[in-house]
C-alpha cells in the first residue's frame, strides 16, 4: 500500500509541477523578467486557460490527499 501511495505521490508531483508551468504568467513577478510581460492582444481569460486551471486545481488537491495518506500510513501504519 505504501509503495502504490508513493507511486501515486511521485506521479502527482509531477503533474502538478508541469501543470503550473504552463500557467501563463499574469504579474510583474520573475515571469516578467524572464519575457512574461509582454501582453497579447487576446487578454480575455480562454477555456485552455479555465480548464488548466481546474486540472492543476484538481491535481493539487490530489497531492495534498496522497500526502495526508502516506504520512498517516507512515504514522499508523
Amino acid at each position: 500500500m505504501k509503495l502504490a501511495l508513493d507511486i501515486f505521490l511521485i506521479i502527482t508531483s509531477l503533474l502538478l509541477m508541469l501543470f503550473i508551468l504552463l500557467h501563463r504568467g499574469k504579474g510583474g513577478g520573475l515571469s516578467s523578467l524572464f519575457g512574461g510581460g509582454v501582453q497579447s492582444s487576446l487578454s480575455g481569460s480562454s477555456v485552455v486557460e479555465r480548464n488548466l486551471d481546474r486540472v492543476t486545481v484538481v491535481v493539487a488537491v490530489l497531492w495534498v490527499i496522497a500526502i495526508i495518506a502516506v504520512g498517516l500510513l507512515v504514522r499508523f501504519g
